[in-house]
């Protein structure tokens, strides 16, 4: 009697380690020097534009240009997290990121500038893969802490960036900021490989597909989870209103009429330190109360906000009051955007997050712009203006998705 063949045992992958609280805030902390680079240039942006002989209105092509790769980089590259290891393309993109930021240390030419932070903008794709790679190594009820951690590290990231960059820029000029950016990228750039865990569980989107037919998978995944567009449009308007009111401050509280030096801008960053003490409690808040009821009441309390800076403008301390609100608000709205997505699929996560991403720093590239333009036109008003309306339409169509979802339930 013939005795069938041995078959090889099928080896199940080996599920990735759960993640420690200890390196979940190494990684915050990785994330913040990263994510610093791109918001240098807010309270410096008058001093770089002096040195290299432009217009405001000019340098506000260097953050616009910066966004909009930042965009073009994640639709292109941030896919490949559902393909390749996110350790290994952790790796590649923030050594990128070290050698940009030196090219924009020594850069000669405003052009040559302007070519390194659009390079620069381009592979800033980590703060975005990790929160996809945290997401996969903590149990459902810890995610919304989990993404509060690793948001709190973008946090920290911009308040470094904005205050140390001041105080650097007032009293060492503005290339002395482009440098410690650089010794601190070349930090992640080697520790960052070891602090990911190597053996990372890579749920390909399917067996040899290829580049192309992962980026085409993109359109099926968002017709499957339409909210997602809704998500995006959200935080395209909240990320927006963000940069135009800070490229505002940098040019009106520089200017002759309130006569600030560049180090009081950074110092009006501080206030963004009370985010790192509310933002893990308030993502806590929102895991118990659902995401979309948490981004209604934030988005009521940042409008209101933004609408005191129409008044505030003429004072220094009256404007402290606004940005204050709006610090507390804008990241929670980040938190409960990213919490109607990130507990899909795994397999699906990183490509969720990619069109996310790419329409948030497409609305922050053009408003950007139109930051700067509006203040040329207008002065302070204009730019309050600008940021209220966009308040507006994120209070909008966050009222649409909370009356949407109860709708849902009714039927």
């Amino acid at each position: 009697m013939d005795t069938p063949p041995e078959t090889a045992p099928i080896q199940e992958p080996i599920p990735p380690k759960h993640m420690s609280n200890r390196d979940l805030y190494v990684l915050s902390a990785a994330t913040a020097v990263v994510t610093a680079n791109a918001y240098y240039i807010h309270p410096i942006i008058s001093l770089v534009a002096d040195d290299f002989g432009i217009s405001h209105a000019m340098i506000g092509m260097v953050p616009a240009f910066n966004q909009i790769a930042l965009a073009l980089g994640i639709l292109l590259l941030l896919p490949l997290g559902d393909w390749v290891s996110n350790r290994r393309l952790t790796g590649i993109f923030v050594a990128a990121q070290f050698l940009s930021v030196a090219v924009m240390a020594f850069a000669q030419d405003y052009w040559l500038f302007v070519t390194g932070s659009t390079v620069l903008g381009f592979f800033t794709i980590a703060p975005y893969l990790l929160p996809t790679y945290v997401s996969k190594r903590v149990g459902a009820r810890e995610l919304g802490k989990a993404t509060a951690i690793i948001t709190t590290g973008i946090i920290g990231g911009i308040l470094l960036a904005r205050a140390g960059a001041g105080v650097l820029g007032q009293y060492f000029g503005w290339r002395s900021v482009y440098f410690v950016a650089a010794a601190l990228m070349l930090a992640v750039t080697v520790a960052l490989p070891l602090i990911m865990e190597k053996r990372d569980s890579r749920t390909v989107a399917a067996p040899g597909q290829s580049y192309a037919g992962l980026l085409l998978s993109i359109g099926p995944i968002i017709r499957q989870n339409p909210e997602i567009l809704l998500s995006g449009t959200i935080q395209a308007l909240g990320f927006g209103i963000f940069l135009s009111i800070w490229m505002g401050l940098g040019l009106h509280l520089t200017s002759p009429e309130m006569g600030y030096g560049v180090d009081v801008v950074g110092y009006l960053a501080l206030f963004a330190i009370f985010n790192l003490f509310t933002t893990p409690r308030l993502g806590a808040w929102a895991d118990r109360v659902g995401p979309r009821r948490a981004r209604l009441t934030v988005a009521s309390t940042q409008l209101f906000g933004v609408a005191l800076l129409f008044f505030f403008g003429g004072s220094l301390w009256l404007l402290m009051i606004p940005i204050v609100i709006m610090n507390v608000g804008g990241p929670l709205i980040d938190i409960c955007n990213r919490m109607t997505f990130l507990n899909k699929a795994p397999e699906i996560r990183t490509r969720l997050m990619t069109v996310y991403i790419v329409m948030m720093f497409i609305g922050g590239g053009a408003a950007s712009w139109a930051g700067t333009t509006a203040y040329d036109l207008a002065g302070w008003h204009g730019n309050a203006i600008l940021a209220l309306c966009m308040s507006v339409c994120l209070w909008t169509l966050s009222f649409l998705s909370v009356r949407g979802t109860k709708k849902d339930a009714k039927a």
